[in-house]
């Protein structure tokens, strides 16, 4: 044998796949388990055929608000507590068994929380079957009596079929039966194990409609686990080997065939088709129900020893279990599976019970755990994220490539997302509150999901053969046998209409002579041989004219057959056109639904951001409300305290000025009896000193004494009160504005009001605040009231006078003429000291007169510029 030379082989290219524009939504479920006994609180609530509600537990808050936020999401379908398998299986998997048979591929995956239900839903209980075994019993009662025999089909080892011969096929049965260390699986009449016995009545069982009569079918099966991103062959034997035994992964050999031999990882490869599969996976060939659900209790059953042997929980890994479906058509004859590969149709439907999907910190792992965890959290958060490329890729209309080789679960089943089967997903649901954050983020990652479309899948081509092989030669097979049963044996070479001819002929007779001189014997043997003959030639006679006509009839029926194929050829002509058209318009629709789809996705961008910015301007208008609420709470606070400052400072001042004023009285009315006291002292000695001229002067009247008016002897500590006298009438000049014009009377709101008795006064005045062009055109004088403080600390008023004067632009101007000043002010005592000049004999009456209290009192004082008293004062004394 020659061997060929290494070297890098050219990659195959793959074969042209028929092409199909229509997509399909991944087909999303929801089921909801029933609320534990120690469950109390439930979270999630069915609201219709479609729809699930979630809500958030007591102690839980939705949003940021602090309000609890209800969600409702939608599915294709959601089953309640009260769903059975059977009707679970009628909606879900149903369909997939049925496109399997009709050689389509299928995915079925169940995704959710520990605990969720998704074990229950996939495998089921005795008596409650789950999707798995409903599945296998659908195809063995649909193929049933159309299975070819045992290792007929067999695999390739690049996920492929080879068809044998019935000679191969015997031997290998052979082979098989004498092996018996090759553990044999039970047939369906031996006794099977209980836990999975049972698993579906008979009045659930179903059947598939329409399956190919005229084909042979096998089914293979493996089962494979995916755990910390390895793939592990749960079907794989290992053979005990006495004289290299096993390594159990350390130091000591494994001594027994019983003890554990932990499993080689598998790899993932391509084949001439692109599709991905599991390189030296164990395919076994099952002829029914029970022998594949036996074949998948085997390998849970390894499963389970492996997670005890290498301490790991099962929830945290992903199980697969591969249905594959060989189907080939019968020979022309009807007998036999046809010897050709090409026509052999290979269709698999997975069945994925993905690993739980929670976070690690609720986990509690430590250690080899938690890198455990975080491992199956990356393959379930590669699939999202390839969910999600997928999504953006049909709906934007982008080209991004979506990461299946980041996770072995995405890569192995990537062919389903480009087209090669319909992918189903059911989510399970557990509804107590614990579970209600991770019970969200699956409900997200479902919705996300059934936005997905996928092609659909071709139909693949029919062998050209006859139909109603098979039971023509089940009919001919009867007949024949019939037949033989009747005559006894076959006649080789004559069919069985020559066969009723050739019993019509006569019979040949006796042709033994036992005399030389017999003359009877030959003759009647020629005679009998010549009818024999003639009877002969006419059935050839016969057969040829038969022959002729029948040659006759295939040459018009050829020439009808070439003008119907000459009719057919054009008419395929024309639908090719039509087709052609059709395309065209597809790749149209399908375009402007690309770009639909990305003008909505923009739309909703741009409504997303248009609400985004709404929210903000609410928010932001709401803030400027309020903070000119607040200004405008801050102004009025603030005149209210200015106007209140404005009233202490008024009623303080007022205060300071009456306290000033008591103390003045008072202080005057001390010096005034200061002053009387030494007056009197005066008096006496002027009296002792004048006592000597009193002899030779005459006597003057003298004044009144004032002891009359004064307390007694006994004075009180407190100032006496001042006599009271009438008040004397300041003169004051005539103001000039008391014409007859009409004046504007200017009072700006700054000026603080006087409680004076005199106050401004102007008739027909207009009074304003501010002076405006409207009140100035109807007026002829104007008025200024201003106020200052003076340099002893008193308020004075001017009122500050002019004439209006009508410009030549038609305005108004003031021309100011005149002011008048007013001032309030508190009187005050006039000096007691004496002049030195009047020291003179002739001023005693008048220095008495003017230093006598009544005297003052009945003195009028008007200030005038140039005054001694003070600043722009004069004071004038008049007689009372």
């Amino acid at each position: 044998m020659i061997r060929p030379t290494k070297g890098k082989t050219p990659r195959r290219p793959a074969p042209k796949k028929p092409t199909n524009n229509q997509k399909d939504p991944v087909g999303v479920y929801c089921r909801v388990r029933p609320l534990g006994a120690d469950d109390e609180e439930c979270c999630v609530e069915v609201i219709s055929s479609t729809t699930i509600q979630l809500h958030a537990p007591d102690g839980l808050k939705a949003n940021r608000n602090g309000e609890f936020k209800e969600t409702q999401y939608s599915f294709k379908k959601v089953f309640g507590i009260k769903t059975t398998q059977r009707e679970l299986f009628e909606d879900v998997a149903k369909p997939l068994v049925d496109d399997l048979i009709h050689c389509k591929n299928g995915l079925l995956f169940t995704y959710g929380v520990t605990g969720s239900g998704k074990t229950h839903t996939m495998t089921g209980s005795p008596g409650q079957g789950g999707l798995l075994p409903r599945s296998l019993d659908m195809i063995f009662n649909s193929i049933g009596p159309y299975q070819a025999k045992r290792f007929v089909f067999k695999p390739d080892e690049k996920n492929g079929m080879e068809v044998q011969n019935q000679v191969d096929a015997l031997l290998e049965r052979q082979k098989r039966e004498s092996q018996q260390s090759v553990p044999k699986t039970p047939s369906s009449r031996q006794k099977v194990d209980p836990e999975f016995a049972d698993m579906i009545s008979p009045e659930d069982a179903c059947k598939c409609e329409g399956v190919d009569e005229d084909s042979s079918y096998s089914v293979f099966v493996s089962y494979i686990e995916i755990y910390n991103n390895y793939i592990y062959d749960l079907l794989e034997e290992a053979p005990f080997d006495p004289i290299k035994p096993k390594w159990n992964g350390g130091g000591t050999p494994l001594r027994t065939n019983t003890e554990f031999i932990a499993p080689q990882s598998k790899i993932l490869r391509e084949d001439q088709n692109h599709n991905m599969y599991v390189a030296g996976c164990t395919e076994l060939e099952v002829k029914s129900t029970e022998e594949a659900f036996e074949v998948f209790w085997r390998g849970q059953k390894k499963r389970r020893i492996a997670n005890t042997q290498l301490n790991r929980e099962s929830s945290r890994s992903h199980s697969v279990f591969i249905i594959k479906l060989a189907q080939a058509p019968l020979d022309a004859d009807g007998d036999n599976v046809l010897q050709d590969k090409n026509q052999v149709n290979v269709s698999q439907l997975c069945l994925v019970d993905l690993a739980g999907s929670e976070r690690t910190s609720r986990t509690r792992a430590e250690g080899s755990r938690l890198r455990e965890a975080g491992n199956i959290n990356q393959s379930l958060m590669t699939l999202r994220t390839c969910i999600e490329v997928l999504r953006e890729n049909q709906m934007c209309g982008t080209n991004k490539m979506v990461p299946y080789r980041d996770s072995k679960v995405t890569h192995l089943f990537k062919n389903y997302f480009d087209g090669e089967g319909k992918v189903r997903m059911v989510v399970c649901v557990n509804p107590k509150a614990d579970d209600y954050e991770e019970t969200m983020l699956v409900m997200r990652f479902a919705e996300m999901t059934q936005e997905v479309e996928v092609a659909r899948p071709v139909d693949r081509p029919i062998c050209g053969f006859a139909a109603g092989r098979r039971q023509r030669n089940q009919a001919f097979k009867e007949e024949l046998s019939r037949r033989l049963e009747e005559r006894g044996g076959p006649v080789d070479g004559e069919p069985p209409s020559t066969l009723s001819q050739l019993q019509n002929l006569p019979p040949v007779p006796s042709c033994e002579i036992s005399d030389p001189s017999d003359d009877l014997t030959l003759p009647r043997v020629i005679e009998c041989m010549e009818k024999r003959m003639k009877m002969r030639q006419m059935f050839t006679e016969e057969y040829n004219k038969a022959a002729n006509m029948l040659k006759s009839m295939l040459q018009d029926l050829d020439g009808k057959l070439l003008s119907k194929e000459n009719f057919l050829h054009e008419q395929r002509g024309k639908l090719g056109e039509k087709d052609k058209m059709i395309q065209n318009q597809k790749n149209e629709i399908d375009r402007l639904e690309k770009k639909s789809k990305m003008l909505e996705y923009k739309i909703d961008i741009l409504q997303k951001t248009t609400n985004i910015y709404e929210e903000d301007k609410r928010s932001l208008q709401q803030e400027l409300d309020s903070r000119e609420h607040r200004l405008q709470r801050e102004l009025s606070e603030k005149k209210r305290m200015e106007a209140r400052l404005h009233g202490m400072v008024s009623d303080e001042k007022l205060r300071w000025q009456k306290e000033c004023e008591r103390r003045v009285n008072a202080k005057e009315l001390e010096m005034q009896n200061k002053l009387w006291v030494k007056d009197e002292k005066l008096k006496q000695l002027k009296a002792i000193v004048t006592e000597t001229k009193t002899d030779s002067r005459p006597e003057k009247p003298q004044r009144p004494s004032r002891e009359k008016d004064r307390v007694p002897a006994k004075r009180s500590a407190s100032p006496s009160p001042v006599p009271t006298t009438q008040p004397v009438r300041p003169m004051h000049r005539r103001s000039h504005s008391a014409g007859a014009e009409r004046w504007v009377d200017h009072k700006p709101s700054t000026n603080v009001e006087l409680d004076t008795v005199m106050q401004p006064n102007v008739p027909k005045a207009i009074k304003v605040t501010a002076p405006s062009e409207k009140a100035l055109s109807k007026c002829d004088k104007y008025m200024l009231t201003h106020q200052e403080v003076a340099s002893d600390g008193e308020i004075q008023t001017k009122l500050i006078k002019g004439d209006v004067i009508k410009t030549r632009g038609g305005g108004q101007a003031v021309q100011f003429t005149d002011i008048e000043t007013l001032k309030q002010e508190t009187p005050v005592a006039p000096s007691r000291k004496r002049r030195s000049s009047e020291t003179g004999p002739n001023q005693d009456d008048k220095d008495g007169d003017w230093t006598d209290v009544e005297t003052r009192c009945s003195v009028a004082v008007e200030m005038r510029a140039g005054s001694n008293l003070g600043p722009g004062y004069q004071h004038h004394g008049y007689p009372k």
